[in-house]
């Protein structure tokens, strides 16, 4: 945070710790609500809205550079209405103004400064981010604020022709028609349409993209498909490799970083999200359980939990949100070796080093060295001896800045990875993290009839938006499955049944993001995959699984509305709803296997994608139920495998 000598504006005593980063910038910023909107339409100023989060590093660049410009803050203070907003307590109106910037500049991405007409809340302009004098392509903020003020001061016609057509662009997305059929083909076709999204030939930056590699990976299971499912099986192993082999991944520390900015998984951006970390977990568990039993992908989890556990993670059980890519006003400071740094290993350790990861004198990174793992190498105990004295040096170091506020959705995704991750590996201390994580949400942050997204330090704060239930919900049936304790699945049931009322669209179906609200342009319903799966796509997912659990039928019924309610986007348009056809797998393939606790606890640890546990009473040895209809008792392990292999592809082939 800058702290000039200069007085703070309104951002000071901001809970969020990305608007108390710019608390001493001498732009007169207000946070975004009902004051700063009602100043904007009495004084007939455009709103300036800066949204981003904490660990952004070009979020971080901005605020040091074109915020803390006394010019540029004079000429913003006195023509518009500056209003700072942290994506990460307000995903809704992030993911209005975004699609409006990718509709205007077909470009996103954060910082997200877009310009608002007072009043209606239309964007007219906007872009990511500026420079204060013109580079990288890109104008000069002080003359970028100029144009957009004369603009809408002096072309009052151009400018209401233009707000009316983003308006109603933004409106078009909200009017989908149910649709009554959606082919079972429905899964191959979007396989195949899918399949090169996780290309590794790209040009540029690479994303985890963990929603488009566990669809590849459930989608492997149709051996029918011949070539296509092979393929699918390979491009989710490969996804494996390079999360677990690249730089990406923290090797020292464990954790994994955001992304890495070229297509050889080398050079992370290096900010830490726990929203990546928890989703990667389970999906390397699921690789594992697979039959992948790569010492790769399981030290990754395992160095990844530790990194949770000792950096991540509150006295009260719950995780923080993420750690930024700066440390010492320099990105990536803290995770990049120079030659020179390595020479405090031995001979044998440094040689070991050099034969599993990609260092040399000349670097990889600015000069400097990131720990990317090569193919095809064992980690030795040398090796790994030598990662461990990298790790105890660095950690003399000052480390990057920790929020450590909590969000419910994100905590769901790493719940849901401990769980996974505690069942595929058999260890119970994962369990036991998710578990105490899981309890401190119910506990604190469902308060009446109200469900809270963020808690800064033991107070609730902002109103759950659809990812959090949806997240939360697939969590706790998570842990249900890991442990059969039915205490999970009944506060699964009560979350649920609170969506439902909050966010459930009674008039053709599907989840809204967010509840009605007067600073809300539209209202959404996420259906859309980015770096976390969509809410009504988990949403589905739950609805199925919670009827198998249960025998509910209005939990089915409502997930065939969900269905109906997406069914042109996943005929039309698969490449963005990968956890909408996660869900209609399920809804297909669905399969309940009733049988007694032993026999769960070795089936969770495998991988049936498609598959709930129950504990029950029954003089056979199981019993597999395919949605509303049950198979004859299984009596051998035998016969139980072979109606579980069914089961699972039975609509794929």
């Amino acid at each position: 945070m800058t702290e000039p000598a200069g007085k703070s504006n309104r951002l000071l005593h901001e809970k969020s710790l990305y608007l108390r980063k710019h608390a001493y910038n001498p732009i007169d910023w207000r946070p975004w609500g009902p004051e700063a909107l009602a100043i904007a339409e009495r004084e007939d100023k455009p709103l300036f809205v800066s949204i981003g989060y904490s660990s952004c590093h070009w979020c971080t660049v901005m605020e040091g550079e074109a915020f803390s410009d006394p010019e540029i803050a004079e000429y913003m203070n006195a023509h518009y209405v500056p209003v700072k907003v942290d994506r990460e307590e307000r995903p809704d109106l992030d993911a209005i103004y975004m699609q409006a910037i990718q509709l205007m500049t077909q470009q996103g991405g954060w910082p997200l400064n877009v310009f608002l007409s007072p009043g209606d809340l239309i964007p007219f302009y906007g872009g990511t981010y500026y420079p204060v004098e013109p580079r990288y392509g890109r104008p000069g903020f002080l003359k970028v604020l100029q144009a957009v003020h004369d603009y809408y001061k002096s072309e009052t016609d151009k400018l209401a022709d233009h707000k009316s057509r983003i308006l109603e662009a933004l409106e078009a997305t909200t009017r989908l028609v149910p649709r009554e059929d959606l082919a079972v083909t429905a899964l191959e076709q979007a396989a195949t349409q899918n399949r090169p999204l996780l290309s590794r030939r790209s040009n540029g930056p690479s994303f985890p993209m963990i929603p488009y590699a566990r669809f590849a990976l459930r989608m492997g299971r149709f051996s029918a498909w011949g070539e296509l499912a092979t393929d699918l099986k390979v491009r989710a192993r490969e996804r494996g490799e390079d999360l677990a082999l690249g730089g990406i991944y923290d090797h020292a520390g464990g954790g994994f970083h955001r992304y890495t900015v070229d297509p050889e998984w080398t050079v992370p951006h290096f900010e830490k999200m726990l929203y990546d970390n928890g989703q990667i977990v389970e999906y390397l568990s699921d690789l594992w359980a697979s039959g992948i039993h790569d010492a790769g992908y399981e030290r990754a989890v395992v160095k990844t939990c530790e990194w949770l556990q000792r950096e991540m993670t509150d006295t009260r059980g719950y995780f923080y949100a993420s750690q930024d890519a700066d440390s010492e006003g320099e990105e990536g400071k803290f995770y990049v070796w120079e030659y020179a740094e390595l020479k405090l290993l031995d001979a044998a350790e440094l040689t070991a080093l050099e034969r599993c990861f990609d260092i040399s004198a000349r670097g990889n990174f600015e000069g400097k060295n990131v720990l990317r793992r090569r193919a095809d190498t064992e980690l030795t105990p040398v090796a790994r001896g030598a990662l461990d004295k990298l790790f105890a040096v660095r950690s003399s170091k000052i480390p990057p800045v920790t929020d450590t506020k909590l969000i419910v959705a994100w905590n769901a995704l790493m719940i849901s990875g401990l769980a996974r991750a505690g069942s595929v590996f058999a260890q119970p201390e994962y369990l036991a993290c998710a578990s105490k994580a899981a309890g401190f949400i119910l506990a604190n942050q469902q308060i009446g009839s109200e469900f809270w997204r963020v808690n800064y330090d033991g107070e609730a704060a902002v109103p759950a938006k659809a990812e959090d239930y949806a997240l939360m919900v697939k969590a706790l049936i998570d842990l249900h499955q890991a442990t059969q304790e039915e205490t999970w699945l009944t506060a699964a049931t009560r979350l649920q049944t609170l969506m439902d009322h909050r966010l459930w669209d009674i008039e053709t179906g599907g989840y809204f993001s967010a509840t009605a609200s007067p600073d809300l342009l539209i209202r959404e319903k996420d259906f859309q995959d980015n770096s976390t799966p969509s809410a009504n796509g988990t949403a589905l997912v739950n609805l199925v699984r919670l009827f198998l659990l249960t025998d509910a039928p209005e939990y089915l019924h409502r997930a065939e509305q969900v269905i109906r309610q997406f069914a042109q986007l996943i005929d039309q348009a698969p490449s963005a709803c990968p956890s909408l056809l996660e869900g209609y797998d399920w809804y297909l393939n669905q399969t309940l296997v009733a049988t007694d606790r032993t026999r769960i606890e070795h089936l969770v640890r495998r991988y049936l994608p498609v598959a709930v546990f129950k504990v029950t009473d029954t003089s056979a040895l199981a019993l597999v139920c395919q949605g509303t209809r049950c198979l004859e008792p299984a009596h051998t392990d035998k016969q139980l495998e072979q109606q579980l292999q069914s089961s699972l592809v039975r609509t794929g082939t």
